[in-house]
């Protein structure tokens, strides 16, 4: 345990070089709601609805009012003051003044909202900016009393999963589900403004091993030690090698591999910095910062 922290103490007095990546993540849309059969959206602003293929304002919603929407054969249909009113269209966009929120699944939400009916139901999603989404993930992952120095290493893993992630679950039409299944998302409901700190204070940086923005796998705790991709899953990974995880006493959730979040607030409460936890829990990486036009 000793040599342990000794080689991360040593990481003190390393340099990290921020390579600038060019790679077009500007925003990212997030699944709430996948093949419902009804949905409940409002808006803290009037908000129009707009038609997805025509580009045409389709209707304009109150602000601080709910409607419901269901799919009606091929298109979809809202309730106005207690009447179904059919919308000409497969495909809208739900668009907030500016600074606006849309309220869907009892959260409030930045960015705007699409909604499909594909024939097996509405899916609903944010199509939200990326350091946005950050905002609302980091205290949906991790508890926002925990060390700032955690909560900046979570933005780091969070921000590289999920631009190694994108197109994920594009069968559906979106990038990644608001779950742990990918990454708890809250909206801005969940947003703290320690939170909120640590995803400006690492605004664009990615981990990056051989080249690449690496999907940062993390978990809850490992229980002692973290397990390699190929203990998991069906191969190794360069990034992901089997470190004591510094969350002795917790008990094992998640499975194992990269970054303990409960080590990660161990080791910041014994004072290493966001870049010095990362390092520590992934091998063979580097830092990396995306080009502010392509994360703003």
């Amino acid at each position: 345990m000793y040599n342990v922290f000794m080689g991360i103490r040593r990481a003190l007095v390393l340099f990290f070089t921020f390579i600038i990546l060019c790679t077009p993540c500007f925003a990212i849309k997030i699944g709430l709601q996948t093949h419902v059969n009804k949905t409940f959206i409002g808006a803290s602003t009037q908000a129009q609805i707009i038609n997805c293929d025509t580009n045409k304002l389709i209707f304009v919603m109150e602000k601080m009012k709910g409607y419901e929407f269901k799919p009606y054969k091929k298109v979809i249909a809202i309730k106005v003051d207690g009447e179904w009113k059919k919308i000409n269209a497969s495909k809208i966009v739900i668009k907030p003044e500016p600074n606006g929120f849309v309220s869907v699944k009892r959260k409030w939400y930045r960015g705007h909202f699409k909604v499909i009916n594909d024939g097996m139901g509405l899916t609903v999603m944010n199509d939200i900016e990326l350091e946005k989404y950050l905002q609302g993930v980091v205290p949906s992952e991790m508890p926002s009393s925990w060390q700032h120095e955690a909560h900046k290493a979570q933005a780091i893993a969070a921000r590289s999963y999920a631009i190694a992630n994108m197109g994920k679950r594009s069968k559906y039409g979106y990038d990644l589900k608001d779950t742990p299944e990918d990454q708890a998302y809250g909206g801005a409901s969940a947003e703290t403004r320690q939170t909120n700190d640590a995803v400006t204070e690492t605004a664009g940086i990615v981990i990056v091993c051989q080249g690449k923005i690496v999907p940062a796998y993390y978990s809850a705790s490992a229980g002692g030690q973290t397990r390699t991709g190929g203990q998991v899953w069906s191969s190794d990974l360069p990034f992901l090698k089997s470190v004591p995880s510094f969350d002795d006493g917790i008990k094992k959730n998640g499975h194992g591999v990269g970054m303990s979040q409960y080590g990660a607030n161990n080791l910041a409460k014994r004072g290493y910095n966001a870049y010095q936890i990362i390092k520590y829990f992934y091998a063979n990486t580097k830092f990396a910062r995306i080009k502010p036009e392509y994360y703003k």
